[in-house]
């Protein structure tokens, strides 16, 4: 049978994300302070140092625990943090807007983003953008139900899988660069990544295709249980995208204060912040 893809509009699913068991609101975390003389000091001077950087605008869609809101409406996240403390080193700070993630290289091009960020693969886009990083590392992966009987790639054939649009396991399922996926039967894109979850327990597909990190996360925030197939359908790393014709040179400035914040600890310890074991995610120099 002949693969498809079917681009499918968020508000053909809005029926199933109302009635199903999980919601889209992403929490946070926020914190708290008491007053004084110290910290009101130490505020003085964070407000002072912040407000000597220049701004680069950010662009992301929402993608937990790397991109998301808090309780108050920030846009918060590993990424976030990663991405403000690597650009402080060389005298930046971000400023982050939520975009439609299909147009992320039309917003590039124009000049209304200066860079993208949000958990974004560099493998196999090496070419279409200038690249920062790779900051971590990461898999894409197949999550099934547990009660499935697909246990390998090869058990994909004719089966019906979800992705998120414009994204690596998107390229992967449709032009098979990975050897060992199969003809599968159809394949549903979806612009917002929040409807692969319910798309799966709601059995519209079989399958959901996405950064194992995510996955990760959305079964220890909504206490759903997936079983996530042990062959990856790519090995990643990712970074922040500029333009292809951007030639400020940030995109080198910005590479070398991720590979000191990999040296330090830095990326570690923010990294702890989200995943129990970081250790997968720093192993960028064992990608290929």
């Amino acid at each position: 049978m002949k693969k498809t893809r079917r681009s499918v509009a968020i508000t053909l699913l809005l029926a199933l994300a109302i009635v199903g068991v999980f919601g889209v609101a992403i929490a946070g975390f926020s914190g708290s302070s008491n007053g004084g003389s110290a910290s009101s000091e130490k505020s003085a001077a964070s407000h002072a140092k912040n407000a000597s950087l220049k701004t680069l605008n950010v662009g992301s869609d929402l993608y937990p625990p790397f991109v998301y809101s808090d309780e108050y409406g920030n846009i918060v996240g590993l990424d976030v943090e990663i991405l403000t403390e690597a650009l402080a080193r060389i005298g930046y700070k971000p400023k982050y807007q939520l975009i439609d993630w299909e147009k992320k290289k039309e917003l590039l091009a124009n000049g209304e983003l200066d860079c993208v960020m949000g958990s974004f693969s560099m493998t196999g886009r090496e070419n279409e953008y200038r690249w920062a990083g790779p900051y971590l590392a990461s898999r894409q992966v197949v999550a099934v139900d547990p009660e499935s009987d697909i246990y390998t790639l090869a058990d994909l054939k004719d089966k019906v899988v979800a992705v998120q649009s414009t994204t690596k396991p998107e390229g992967i399922l449709l032009n098979r660069t990975n050897e060992n996926v199969p003809q599968i039967k159809e394949l549903y894109s979806f612009s917002d990544r929040s409807y692969l979850n319910p798309a799966l327990v709601e059995g519209l597909v079989d399958a959901i295709a996405a950064h194992e990190s995510s996955l990760l996360t959305y079964e220890k925030d909504y206490g759903v249980t997936y079983r996530i197939l042990d062959e990856p359908l790519l090995e990643v790393g990712l970074g922040t995208a500029f333009d292809i014709n951007d030639t400020r040179g940030i995109d080198v400035k910005l590479t070398h204060a991720y590979r000191e914040m990999l040296a330090d600890g830095t990326m570690e310890r923010l990294v702890s912040k989200y995943f129990d074991d970081p250790s997968p995610f720093l192993n960028v120099e064992g990608l290929s």
